[in-house]
């Protein structure tokens, strides 16, 4: 995987295939991701025959193929049909054009997989080059490369290498920058979900990557390229520089180590590694199956309803008496859950409506945030979710019940449309809530605006 091989730019180019096409579902590699899910699926306690799940291990296979396809992309054959003329300053002292003008296309978004987790990461990309040889690039070319190497496995320092050496490689401009905004979901496991309502939602990174003029520190060309970049959150003091290697960037390092160790799940997904064209006893890559199925595990099937009933049973009694007139409210309830269609996360706000009585019962708040993780970690649906926390609520706090899911999904900008910045909502109403629209309305004005995307 040496980012400067010769070859490593000349691997055979799908840009343009339909993926549809040419057989893809019988492709080898897509029939072993196909198997090596569904015995996932079964150590997950999981029927992968049942409704909802029949087309997982397909759609899972679809997913990581597309989210990894930067391994059968050329680079030059992408930049040497781009490259156009173009004057730079003549008889006069200055930089412009096609000689020394330095050229920045910013905030270019992208994902890519963590190679220490398989999760997907988000980056915002920002690349500058300065031409030479009075020629540059077209500028979409720059996003199309920078995608080449955000579709494989991934660190964000050796992104942000691969890209500028890409570039600098690929039509010898005199410098190429690259930083990186990084952006890695830092999903917790039931417990600490329970015990840390505050929990951090994304860990952030920033890299920067430098050729040619670029390539020292503390140059007037980073200036120029960084004071562009002022006004979108980047402190060049945060920025970790090309030959730096933060560790703790992945929160999947934090785990537990105990975890899991079922010898068929590890192979499977090691199966699943090599069906990508990657090779599962590189160094950064021994210990990704293990770190992979100590997250998948927090969505093991259990007897999730009779652990909630108890749960219910012994703290009913400690709610305090209903005043149909009151509208009680708990709002931004965390959740983290996990997409049956994709296996990929998704995470949010619950806000919870109930005609109850005045005062605030901090038993409730509890109780309600229980039931909200309860049916999060597992596998699911959003709309399946929002239902289910509705009728649970209902069972104990009457009838009269409106539920609001607010969710980002992962599956939403690291497959298929790629919507950065989406977010989905999803309503459950009973009872009253469900004939009378004065109600819903009351409730629905009190939800506050909710800043899922920002990662």
């Amino acid at each position: 995987m040496g980012a400067l091989d010769e070859g490593h730019y000349d691997v055979e180019l799908s840009n343009g295939v339909n993926l549809g096409e040419l057989g893809f579902e019988e492709e080898p590699e897509i029939l072993a991701i196909e198997e090596a899910v569904k015995l996932l699926l079964q150590g997950l306690g999981e029927d992968f025959n049942r409704e909802g799940l029949k087309k997982t291990p397909l759609r899972v296979a679809k997913a990581l193929r597309q989210g990894t396809r930067g391994y059968k992309q050329n680079v030059k054959d992408i930049v040497c049909g781009a490259l156009f003329p173009e004057a730079g300053v003549e008889n006069r002292a200055g930089h412009a054009g096609g000689t020394g003008g330095l050229v920045v296309v910013r905030d270019l978004d992208l994902f890519s997989y963590c190679e220490s987790c398989l999760l997907p990461f988000q980056v915002k990309c920002h690349v500058g080059y300065v031409p030479s040889g009075q020629r540059v690039v077209g500028l979409s070319k720059l996003s199309r490369v920078a995608d080449v190497f955000a579709k494989r496995l991934q660190d964000p320092q050796r992104l942000a290498n691969e890209i500028s050496a890409a570039l600098q490689h690929g039509f010898a401009p005199t410098g190429v920058a690259v930083i990186l905004q990084c952006s890695h979901i830092n999903f917790p496991n039931f417990e600490s979900a329970l015990l840390d309502p505050n929990h951090t939602g994304y860990v952030k990174k920033l890299v920067k990557s430098g050729t040619g003029a670029f390539h020292e520190e503390m140059v007037d060309v980073w200036t120029d390229f960084l004071s562009l970049l002022r006004f979108r959150g980047i402190n060049i003091e945060d920025v970790h520089s090309n030959g730096s290697n933060d560790k703790s960037w992945c929160p999947s390092h934090a785990f537990n180590k105990t975890g899991p160790s079922d010898s068929a799940m590890l192979s499977s997904v090691a199966s699943i590694l090599c069906s990508l064209g990657e090779d599962p006893s590189r160094k950064e890559l021994q210990e990704t199956p293990a770190r992979f199925l100590r997250w998948l595990m927090n969505f093991k099937k259990s007897n999730l309803d009779l652990k909630l009933n108890g749960f219910v049973r012994n703290k009913r009694d400690s709610l305090i008496s209903y005043n149909r007139e009151h509208l009680c409210s708990e709002l931004n309830l965390p959740f983290w859950s996990q997409c049956e269609h994709h296996l990929l996360p998704f995470h949010g706000v619950v806000h919870i409506g109930y005609y109850n009585s005045n005062g605030f019962n901090p038993v409730v708040k509890s109780l309600l945030q229980s039931i909200v993780h309860f049916y999060g970690f597992k596998l699911q649906v959003q709309e399946r979710l929002t239902r289910q926390i509705a009728e649970t609520v209902s069972s104990f706090l009457g009838e009269d019940v409106i539920v609001v899911a607010e969710a980002t999904h992962t599956c939403m900008i690291s497959r298929g449309i790629e919507k950065f910045g989406s977010n989905t909502a999803t309503i459950a109403v009973l009872g009253r809530f469900s004939i009378d629209p004065s109600a819903r309305l009351k409730f629905l004005q009190i939800v506050p605006n909710s800043h899922l995307s920002e990662g």
